[in-house]
């Protein structure tokens, strides 16, 4: 099992900045993505940014240039720095694990951390 905690929500104004954090414990194998993923009220859940192990990166069209995405493998922990936010940022995001078991990958959630941008 794995288990994944985030920190770094909140309030904050239209352009305005936040960190998010999440950090995994468990048994995690050593082939693995992690992430964020977003929720916004009456959509559904859509991908943010995510890294692999290997370092390479995927991220939603909408956040491109504003958000970055890195992690510590020793660590096991992920990080998305937000820049210039805006009111279509505002949701709750979840922190994603992803690895590979052998035959099919397994993922795990963390309990999502409200962002809502707002002046």
């Amino acid at each position: 099992q794995v288990q994944l905690v985030e920190s770094g929500g909140g309030l904050v104004q239209p352009g305005g900045s936040l960190r998010l954090s999440c950090a995994a414990s468990g048994t995690i194998f050593s082939f693995n993505v992690m992430g964020w993923y977003r929720q916004a009220p009456g959509k559904e859940r859509e991908l943010v940014a995510t890294m692999a192990n290997d370092g390479s990166t995927s991220y939603a069209d909408s956040v491109k240039g504003r958000f970055t995405v890195s992690r510590d493998n020793a660590k096991n922990t992920v990080s998305l720095q937000t820049n210039r936010l805006n009111a279509e940022d505002t949701a709750v995001y979840y922190c994603n694990l992803a690895h590979w078991a052998g035959s099919t990958w397994s993922h795990y959630w963390g309990q999502g951390t409200q962002v809502t941008v707002s002046s």
